[in-house]
């Protein structure tokens, strides 16, 4: 995929160069121009052609700081192949804080998109022919929803062996099996042939530092395993990840004010209170408890429940124990007082 030359935007860069892009996108009602800003650096040497990817949920803004701090990194002076990133894929929801494009559809269940379809299908053309067509391997960038945080993770496609080890190369603790879905860029990279990997962590509206640097160093570590950068010199590194093929949502028995037991990243047994539901009094309406046992990976952190509501989404795995070990391993590594607000060699 690597040429001598490649085009984005009407902009060509050649082996060894660095450029900023703005590609035009439509405009407001208001007659201000968009435009969707794409990053793109090139090694001297040709090597695999990467894209990572950030707010195409446009309250989605993790992302948005773990490129910008990879952009800024000392890393990529030792670049091989291409480096193709893309802050802002939905500038419209980023002005609005929102999850969806004005005309309220998701544009991850927009690709293919088309020149003339809906404002979400032309932003889902113009990124797929842009960017995804000319890249061998892409990092989808996400959070939780509004009012939930997700554990670091990396969801992907893992019956593709090669897919399989991009995740676990991105070295965070779990890493769920997630089959492609009509209409989400996923799917649609993959009949480019492109092998993408989508990581979750963190809240929607939120900067969440250990779902950054976790971030910025799963990035950093795709590159290495992809040989666009060099191997660590660090011996120190974060255990092997742990594959879950399953997980399931536990929902509010009842409706009322929340107390939460259990938080993001504990071990859960069957049978353990996971939370206290209760009335405007104090009075305990019921109790929510687990049903299978695992790994909390999602929660939701408002304290309004309403019957049915999801409040914990958990992932099975064959070892739980050895995963909650990871996690704790993983905060401590990343967050450690020495650990620079700038990537530093994380491993």
């Amino acid at each position: 995929m690597d040429s001598t030359v490649l085009t984005i935007g009407g902009v060509d860069i050649p082996l060894g160069g660095t450029v900023r892009i703005k590609i035009p996108m439509v405009k407001l009602y208001t007659d201000t121009n968009m435009s969707m800003p794409v990053f793109v650096k090139r090694g001297k040497k040709a090597g695999p052609t990467l894209f990572i990817s950030a707010a195409i949920h446009g309250d989605e803004l993790n992302g948005i700081e773990i490129i910008s701090r990879i952009i800024q990194s000392k890393y990529l002076s030792n670049l091989r192949g291409t480096l193709i990133a893309v802050p802002i894929v939905n500038g419209y929801g980023v002005l609005n804080q929102s999850r969806y494009l004005p005309d309220r559809r998701d544009l991850n269940r927009s690709f293919p998109g088309s020149k003339r379809g809906s404002l979400a299908g032309r932003v889902a053309d113009h990124f797929l022919n842009e960017i995804v067509a000319k890249a061998n391997y892409g990092i989808d960038l996400h959070t939780g929803s509004l009012h939930r945080t997700n554990l670091p993770q990396v969801r992907a496609n893992l019956d593709d062996p090669e897919t399989l080890e991009i995740a676990k190369a991105f070295g965070v603790p779990v890493v769920m099996n997630s089959n492609l879905r009509d209409g989400s860029l996923r799917e649609c990279a993959n009949d480019f042939g492109a092998k993408v990997i989508l990581y979750e962590a963190g809240e929607a509206l939120r900067f969440d530092e250990l779902s950054i640097r976790a971030g910025v160093k799963g990035v950093v570590s795709v590159m290495r395993h992809l040989s666009m950068l060099p191997k660590s010199r660090s011996k120190k590194s974060l255990s092997e990840p742990r594959i879950a093929r399953s997980s399931s949502w536990v929902r509010a028995t009842d409706s009322g004010f929340t107390t939460h037991i259990k938080e993001l990243g504990d071990l859960v047994e069957a049978g353990e209170v996971l939370a206290e539901i209760k009335d405007p009094y104090g009075d305990i309406l019921d109790t929510v408890l687990c049903k299978n046992g695992g790994i909390i990976i999602g929660k939701q952190n408002i304290p309004l429940a309403q019957e049915g509501d999801a409040m914990y989404h958990i992932a099975h795995f064959s070892s739980p124990d050895e995963v909650a070990g990871h996690v704790e391993t993983m905060h401590d590594e990343l967050m450690d007082s020495e650990a620079s607000l700038n990537l530093v060699d994380y491993g």
